[in-house]
């Protein structure tokens, strides 16, 4: 019998035959990881409610022939508690787990900086200490930087001409100066792309101070970003809330 241990979080579950769930983890040292939890759907599993979405969980697999098998589970963090009683912190959660899912594409490819990022997104969730749409595009805009898609903010995405530019082209990858400037390019307020910067280097004094008008743009521009990258959209990104400071 072949074991291993590794703590995640739960991105999603699926019914499998009468009693079984599939679940999708996304953990620390093996990536994303989907494997099976046999009986949790009866009233007398020992682990039924520790293997749900937003639980960050330590858990043993054994190794199957097809899909891994879950033998125990300890809870280390219970993320659900404080987010799936408010709307607007629970679209956001369920946004941060569809992008987590869709950019750890690979079974068993590490993902250590997605695991911190998730874990600390819905940490920050949980806690309802910050806005949870700022929470939201800060965890977009790091967790494309981690695949690669860092959006410029600064400095032009053709160029590389120190800014701040005032057009901005989701094709071209953010901002873009006057000579490189495509048609059809957006020109959002300064004060977004200064919320952008903020919010892509953790500065949350700055972000706090943003304007509602800034917060909307912004967050319309981090969704558009994403979405044409994974050209798809997300299913919960359009549920989530939108509530003024």
């Amino acid at each position: 019998m072949t074991l291993y241990r590794d703590t995640g979080v739960v991105l999603r579950v699926q019914k499998l035959g009468e009693a079984d769930r599939i679940i999708t983890l996304l953990t620390q040292r093996h990536g994303k990881v989907r494997a099976v939890a046999k009986g949790v759907r009866r009233t007398t599993s020992r682990f039924g409610a520790r293997v749900e979405p937003f639980a960050h969980v330590d858990a043993q697999f054994y190794i199957g022939r097809t899909l891994d098998i879950i033998t125990q589970v300890e809870t280390l963090d219970a993320f659900g508690a404080g987010i799936i009683g408010d709307y607007q912190r629970y679209t956001a959660g369920c946004a941060v787990l569809e992008t987590a899912d869709r950019l750890s594409a690979e079974e068993g490819e590490p993902v250590l900086r997605l695991y911190l990022l998730v874990a600390g997104a819905l940490r920050a969730l949980s806690g309802g200490e910050r806005d949870a749409s700022l929470v939201l595009d800060a965890f977009l805009l790091r967790a494309m930087a981690f695949a690669g898609w860092s959006p410029a903010v600064s400095e032009c995405a053709r160029c590389n001409e120190p800014g701040p530019h005032r057009s901005f082209s989701v094709a071209a990858g953010g901002s873009v100066c006057p000579r490189c400037r495509p048609p059809g390019s957006a020109t959002p307020a300064a004060e977004t792309l200064d919320l952008l910067d903020a919010l892509m280097h953790g500065q949350w004094i700055r972000a706090d101070a943003a304007p509602t008008a800034a917060r909307r743009e912004g967050s319309g521009l981090v969704a558009a970003l994403l979405q044409w990258h994974l050209e798809r959209q997300l299913r919960s990104l359009p549920l989530v809330e939108r509530r003024a400071p």
